[in-house]
């Protein structure tokens, strides 16, 4: 029975860390009274501790607590053991790196498979979907493989952005991305916009917030979907 909030992003413009899920994640996280948070995506700039207390002040908001998965001496077994997860954004190369060294991922997956509830924003995210290969961020490790956990049978791109009109950049659109890892794979890749989320509860998912999601299919005209839409037989 799977229970995930899969989010494109931690925070949104005029708000704090984690302040426009709150009340998503009060009922999300409600059995649970420690929420074990993954800080392995964060190359610097901030501690893992100091990230960690980032978190843990967001969710005590909602009467939870917060410990850093790097305290522990056996990471896999408190991914295991643990009442609820937060994997939080930075760098998805490094958390992917980190999560296969700490054999993380594998105790990760069996966790999710098992129903511990589980928030993922933007690198917390992108590990849900079959593949790492539609991340935002540069390779700055090279993690042993871009499998990933495989929650949702498509590939995410967190904070997916429109092309600015009237804009004079002459790079790559978001959207081209995609289309170059269409060239190679044929899974699907569903843009979610920042505001908006996944819920996956068992084989149900549903888009949520008020912005819709783009789709992208391999050879086919990108669509958009609409906040409430059924995700449940993309493939």
């Amino acid at each position: 029975m799977k229970n995930l909030i899969i989010a494109s992003t931690s925070t949104v413009y005029g708000s704090g860390y984690l302040e426009y899920l709150l009340p998503v994640l009060e009922q999300h996280f409600k059995k649970a009274e420690t929420i074990i948070f993954i800080p392995y995506a964060r190359p610097g700039g901030i501690s893992h501790d100091d990230y960690t207390a980032k978190v843990a002040e967001a969710f005590a908001k909602i009467g939870k607590k917060v410990v850093g998965l790097h305290t522990f001496e056996n990471p896999a077994e408190a991914i295991s053991n643990s009442q609820g997860i937060f994997t939080g954004g930075g760098n998805t190369f490094l958390l992917v790196k980190q999560l296969y060294k700490t054999e993380g991922m594998f105790a990760l997956k069996a966790a999710l498979l098992k129903g511990i509830p589980y928030l993922g924003c933007s690198a917390g995210s992108n590990i849900t979907g079959l593949t790492m290969e539609t991340t935002n961020d540069m390779p700055i490790v090279y993690p042993p493989s871009f499998q990933t956990l495989g929650m949702v049978s498509f590939n995410i791109n967190p904070h997916y952005l429109d092309p600015a009109e009237g804009s004079t950049h002459m790079g790559e659109t978001r959207e081209t991305r995609i289309n170059e890892f269409h060239q190679f794979n044929t899974q699907p890749v569903l843009g979610l916009r920042e505001g908006s989320w996944l819920e996956v509860r068992g084989s149900q998912i549903t888009l949520k917030g008020q912005l819709s999601a783009r789709l992208f299919r391999q050879n086919e005209t990108p669509v958009e979907l609409a906040p409430e839409t059924d995700l449940s037989d993309l493939s």
